[in-house]
């Protein structure tokens, strides 16, 4: 598969994902609790807000001397757009029967969706690379970074009104596992692992530190 189509499945199969698990209602990833906390609050769509959120967060790599690829700006505009299709075109469901499947299959399509976006190589998404900077601005580790912005989003989208459950604790759970599987079938033996203090600087090598994070 090449790797536009890598990306922009990915990218798209990203925001059907977390429609699914917006429907099912039984509870968010970080970022989106942040989302529909504030899509609450301004009666802006989640998937409008997730793309206004992205480009204030791209707007932070300023600072600290990261650069977006393709990936990063198809990123902010197609996850968005995909959660308000996905939104408008799965109708609420109250059964808990129905609404478990769509978890369950947001949660492990989520995972495929991150393997393929990360491994086709044009550029982390402005959160991630949002991390990765931070990490090489502060010294910090990646997965200290990461837990401390996820739980400040976390604790900000709560306070908004969005949606913590079990599906949040599901997610944290099972996305890392998830997304290292398919991380390496699409992008081969060698992806998803650390590399050496040596490899040089590039997109690849910042995919494979968020990788590393998930």
């Amino acid at each position: 598969m090449g790797r536009l189509v890598r990306l922009y499945v990915g990218l798209v199969l990203y925001g059907v994902t977390d429609g699914l698990v917006i429907r099912a209602d039984l509870g968010l990833d970080p970022w989106d609790v942040f989302h529909q906390g504030l899509s609450r609050h301004t009666g802006i769509s989640i998937g409008t807000i997730s793309i206004l959120v992205g480009a204030v967060v791209l707007l932070l790599w300023w600072p600290i001397r990261q650069r977006p690829g393709l990936g990063t700006v198809s990123n902010v505009v197609l996850v968005g757009a995909s959660i308000d299709a996905t939104c408008a075109l799965v109708p609420h469901v109250e059964a808990l029967t129905a609404r478990v499947p769509l978890l369950l299959a947001g949660v492990l399509f989520n995972g495929v969706a991150t393997g393929l976006y990360i491994a086709a190589r044009f550029g982390p998404g402005p959160r991630d690379g949002l991390m990765t900077g931070l990490h090489r601005r502060t010294g910090r580790s990646l997965r200290l970074i990461r837990t401390g912005i996820e739980l400040a989003v976390l604790a900000a989208g709560f306070v908004l009104g969005g949606g913590v459950g079990v599906g949040t604790v599901l997610y944290a759970l099972a996305i890392g596992p998830l997304a290292q599987f398919f991380l390496r079938v699409f992008g081969g033996s060698g992806a998803g692992t650390r590399p050496s203090a040596a490899a040089p600087a590039g997109p690849g090598l910042r995919e494979r530190e968020v990788a590393d994070t998930i």
